[in-house]
């Protein structure tokens, strides 16, 4: 019987998981792992830093919603891939980060790039572990993977020395993968929601980036369109709902949070990036909606809490609900104001785009790209006021289309991110618009999308 190495029994686990892409950078002692995936036909995209390689998987888990992989050398390789780690975890993007590691009758000696990687990486993963034979590979890959998909995604971290790597075995029995559950919510708590927002005068629907990261854009639109709230999109969740629609209020954030008297989260974190709801009302009422138990009610108190897979609980809210919040949701004087706010803030925004200032500003360079861009265009956008500002400006019809820096707000993304995007998106247009700090992180990888033949507008 033909004997198989731990780089190929690894390969085949990959495999069987449906991996399609690993990225990566190959040295000591990860080399035959590269091979041996290539070999099972999974596409090897090689990065010339860790972290870009790491923020690409990172990338790919949230488009896909099947674990990105990143593969990196033992001790600094992993260490530099800590970043996409991290940064996966605070976004709950499902990864797997694979890293070489000494021989196991080394450890302590003082071995080469020998470092405790396991100890590292435990505390910013669901899941971090070493097989403790080449046999054991298929059950650590699943457990990773189920670790990094189920229930509230995020990061996990298999380590393989290169004793495991190289060595062979006669047979390994593969582990049967697993497919995450789904679950819906409470119908008491869904009765009790219904009753806020059918006796609400100004409600508000929060569009955070789990919503497109759960796919719910078909379930959400529907809500919109049945209970006619004005809806707000997070930056990442621009294009759940499409930026057109008569109901997106985006052009007046600050007016809507704080005129709402019921709000519900749509899979968005009351962080940061929602001033961690000291702009809303003192008196809204909130009703959230997540797949983690542990984020209800964070930073303020909730009305309703509804935990299961977003997809299905605003499908449950749909169906209870009666009708619009208003028979004629235009007579709204929250609606109205809302409009006639946005309405004078775009106002102010088209003066900007005409601007003949020198030197040029964001909003004209901005106005100016903009009307060169597909519908259908993928945007990378980081670097600080190079963010910001485009944030307000590009508007999306589709979801999962503009991907920044996110909860982690980390720079350094946009090529890894760009390359991800633009193996996910093949038919698309793929388009990152960086500072120059942000560019400088990462500007090498320019060469990777050469090398990988992938046609991206920097």
């Amino acid at each position: 019987m033909a004997s198989l190495t731990g780089a190929q029994v690894l390969a085949q686990a990959l495999k069987q998981q449906g991996v399609q892409v690993v990225f990566g950078i190959v040295g000591i002692p990860v080399v035959e792992i590269a091979d041996a995936i290539q070999a099972e036909g999974i596409k090897f995209i090689g990065f010339r830093n860790e972290q870009s390689c790491s923020y690409a998987a990172s990338a790919w888990g949230y488009l896909t919603q099947q674990p990105g992989v990143c593969l990196a050398v033992s001790g600094p390789g992993v260490v530099h891939a800590l970043a996409g780690i991290v940064h996966s975890q605070v976004n709950t993007w499902p990864m797997v980060l694979i890293g070489g590691a000494c021989e196991t009758l080394l450890e302590g000696a003082g071995a080469f790039q020998e470092f405790r990687q396991v100890e590292m990486c435990r505390p910013y993963t669901k899941y971090s572990a070493r097989p403790a034979s080449i046999g054991l590979i298929p059950t650590v890959v699943d457990r990773a993977f189920t670790a990094a998909a189920a229930g509230r995604p995020g990061a996990s971290y298999i380590d393989l020395p290169a004793d495991i790597i190289q060595g062979q075995v006669s047979q390994v029995k593969s582990a049967p993968s697993f497919a995450p559950a789904v679950g819906m919510a409470d119908p008491a708590a869904v009765a009790r929601a219904v009753e806020l927002l059918a006796a609400a005068k100004s409600p508000l629907l929060v569009v955070g980036k789990g919503a497109a990261y759960a796919r719910a854009e078909e379930q959400i639109r529907a809500l919109v369109d049945k209970y006619q709230a004005p809806f707000l999109p997070t930056p990442m969740g621009k294009g759940v709902v499409p930026d057109d629609h008569p109901r997106n209020v985006s052009s007046a954030r600050s007016a809507a949070l704080a005129g709402a008297d019921v709000i519900v989260l749509l899979g968005a974190r009351v962080n940061w990036l929602l001033h961690f709801g000291r702009r809303f009302s003192p008196t809204a009422k909130l009703i959230q909606i997540d797949v983690c138990p542990e984020e209800m009610g964070v930073n303020v108190p909730l009305a309703v809490g509804l935990v299961g897979h977003l997809p299905l609980v605003v499908q449950q809210l749909t169906d209870a609900l009666a009708g619009p919040f208003l028979a004629d949701p235009e007579e709204s004087e929250f609606v109205r104001g809302l409009v006639a706010h946005g309405r004078k803030n775009a106002e102010r925004q088209n003066e900007r785009y005409l601007s003949d200032e020198l030197p040029m500003t964001y909003y004209r360079a901005f106005a100016e790209i903009k009307q060169r861009l597909p519908a259908d265009v993928v945007l990378v956008s980081e670097g600080a006021n190079t963010m910001d500002i485009a944030r307000t400006v590009f508007d999306f019809q589709l979801p999962r289309r503009r991907l920044d820096c996110a909860t982690f707000a980390n720079m350094g993304v946009g090529m890894g991110y760009a390359i991800a995007a633009q193996e996910y998106y093949v038919g698309s247009r793929v388009v990152a618009i960086v500072g120059d700090s942000a560019f400088g992180f990462s500007a090498m990888e320019l060469e990777t999308a050469v090398r990988a033949r992938l046609p991206l507008i920097i």
